[in-house]
């Protein structure tokens, strides 16, 4: 099936004998490349036998599209195969490919643990320990323990200091942010910080008027200060601030107008290799 036309929507059906964060990751970034087709995800986690299988491939034969798949099971990924070969549907095995190369180059086969990337090590804890701080630091609270961050984010409001912040987090780096408002000053400890790096995030004003358009629609937004909050001309003034600011403090800006979250990330973990 060739899905071209405008606002087209198709089935994406994600088998996996882990949680499926893998496939449901790569699922997600190859239908991004498809600005008119839209992906209706299907995820069968923990799908480890036969009986399991089938009940999926029940469910696929109501609404047939993509397979994609991870298993670590030889005989299981072979059974996809069949069926998906039986019911003429397209289907790709991203950990085969992979398994492949590494058994080229390594010279010995894959264990084949089910789940294996999910092992409780230190950077498992690491990253839960990241997470729980960064929660605990998020829109300035508890501005006195900065200097205990990695990295701390700085930014008028609707910068994507939060998910940025979450996204790092998930990485293992502990993550704190803190929000710029002209007029209020910035709290001393970030000022004083010796061990984080600091980096500044911005956005262009009409970017940020158009996410706060939104916002306002939230119940908790106070009325009294709509107008200013996304007005441009008073936008410009916060953005003016946000960069005197980190131009005086010799903190890096990133621009936010144009990137993901990842890519923002990216950008931060490259300025933190040479800030150590």
């Amino acid at each position: 099936m060739v899905v071209n036309n405008p606002q087209s929507f198709f089935h994406l059906h994600l088998i996996s004998d882990a949680t499926g964060e893998t496939l449901l990751a790569a699922g997600r970034a190859v239908s991004a490349q498809y600005k008119n087709a839209r992906a209706i995800e299907h995820i069968y986690p923990l799908v480890r036998n036969e009986k399991q299988l089938e009940k999926v491939f029940e469910e696929i034969e109501q609404e047939p599209g993509i397979i994609l798949y991870t298993t670590v099971d030889q005989e299981l990924a072979k059974s996809i195969d069949e069926h998906c070969l039986k019911m003429g549907l397209p289907t790709v095995s991203l950990l085969e490919p992979v398994l492949t190369v590494f058994q080229s180059y390594l010279g010995t086969p894959a264990g084949r643990h089910v789940g294996a990337q999910h092992v409780l090590d230190t950077h498992y804890f690491k990253r839960i320990d990241a997470l729980n701080f960064t929660m605990e630091h998020d829109d300035g609270q508890l501005a006195e323990e900065v200097d205990d961050a990695d990295i701390v984010l700085v930014g008028i409001s609707r910068t994507s200091k939060t998910p940025t912040s979450i996204y790092l987090a998930n990485r293992g780096v502990k993550t704190a942010n803190i929000p710029l408002v002209p007029g209020v000053p910035i709290p001393q400890s970030v000022l004083d910080a010796k061990r984080p790096l600091i980096v500044g995030l911005i956005a262009s004003a009409e970017r940020i008027s158009q996410i706060r358009q939104n916002r306002i629609l939230a119940p908790d937004m106070n009325s009294r200060h709509l107008e200013s909050y996304v007005d441009r001309s008073a936008i410009v003034e916060e953005l003016a601030y946000a960069r005197q600011l980190c131009t005086r403090q010799g903190w890096p800006i990133i621009d936010v107008s144009r990137r993901s979250i990842e890519e923002t990330a990216a950008a931060i973990l490259a300025l933190r290799s040479r800030h150590r």
